[in-house]
């Protein structure tokens, strides 16, 4: 659902503000409210975020993880504005550090984030396994995961060198039930669907 007809620059949307708590996202330059998940949404990626950041630790990486607070700006629609608000995102600590005293948003030029996730719902089955998929593509952000609770599955998008030396998503690696899911942001992750679903 989007709210506005009139079309918004990336710096209208970073000011706009409508006096309600309502979190947007910026798609082709109309505002989008971001729907309050459920809580078995909610729960997922805050049990990710939790997962990356014991990794993190773990390994001794100067990373953060972030739950649903880092936008992505996108250059979607040529003209048109797009930024987006995934469910968690893996960026630098020194990127972490240069958003403190800005809008949080990844634009672009800036590095892109390591690894982007996003949660299914109803709401957004379409734009997360479309749009987004050539969204983040498009900015070469090496790993992204859609965890789809629905079907009880992840799916994992991994940047690859293709011919001509094009950067672009392989085709997607799907993992259910007790296969164990293959990083390259995170080699040495031992997780399954089962273990997040349960």
């Amino acid at each position: 659902m989007t709210l506005t007809t009139q079309k918004l620059t990336f710096e209208e949307y970073l000011k706009y503000n409508d006096g309600t708590d309502t979190t947007y996202e910026l798609v082709k330059g109309e505002l989008v409210p971001m729907s309050l998940g459920t809580g078995k949404h909610g729960e997922l990626a805050d049990s990710i975020n939790f997962i990356f950041r014991q990794e993190i630790k773990q390994q001794n990486l100067n990373w953060v993880s972030k739950q649903m607070i880092i936008g992505v700006r996108s250059p979607r629609g040529g003209k048109l504005h797009t930024s987006r608000i995934p469910d968690v995102v893996v960026i630098p600590e020194l990127q972490w550090q240069s958003l403190q005293n800005r809008e949080a948003v990844i634009d672009l030029g800036e590095p892109a984030p390591l690894l982007v996730v996003e949660v299914v719902s109803p709401s957004t089955r379409a734009t997360d396994y479309r749009s987004k998929v050539s969204e983040y593509d498009v900015l070469n952000i090496p790993e992204y995961w859609i965890v789809d609770p629905e079907e009880e599955k992840i799916t994992i998008f991994t940047l690859t060198t293709a011919e001509l030396d094009e950067v672009s998503y392989a085709e997607p690696e799907i993992f259910i039930g007790d296969v164990e899911l293959r990083s390259t942001t995170f080699p040495n992750l031992e997780l399954t669907p089962a273990q997040l679903f349960s």
